[in-house]
């Protein structure tokens, strides 16, 4: 199975570089023809998210739309789809940054909580608490 790095998924998302995204369209296609998924690490969907909301200036939904969608297509594999799919709901539910969300999910399941944070916001998520 190919993995795919953040700029190659963000071109074929976003369609704003019309070589690149040729490429990464003909990519998913060929992997697709042969039946085989592309596989998508945990932190290249980490810096997704940062690229969408940072450089793009994509809304808090219109980013969770955009990750809900990867989450959904069949093309697609994720590392630690369970933490991830645990750290968009943290996400959607709290008004804390996303990374923070991935962090106490990962952290939870791999059965190491909890999660000791010095960022406020961060600690009121369950599974995180504030070292002071």
């Amino acid at each position: 199975m190919a993995a795919l790095d953040t700029n190659v998924l963000l071109r074929y998302l976003l369609q704003d570089d019309l070589e690149q995204t040729a490429l990464a369209r003909r990519l998913f296609r060929k992997c697709i023809g042969a039946g085989e998924a592309l596989y998508v690490p945990v932190s290249v969907f980490l810096e997704i998210e940062w690229v969408l909301r940072a450089n793009f200036g994509l809304s808090k939904a219109d980013v969770m739309d955009t990750m809900k969608f990867l989450l959904d297509a069949q093309e697609l594999t994720f590392e630690l789809e369970g933490a991830v799919e645990v750290a968009l709901l943290l996400y959607q539910e709290n008004s804390v940054d996303f990374s923070d969300c991935l962090h106490v999910a990962l952290a939870a399941q791999a059965g190491e909580q909890p999660l000791w944070s010095f960022d406020r916001k961060a600690a009121k998520l369950v599974g995180a608490k504030l070292l002071a």
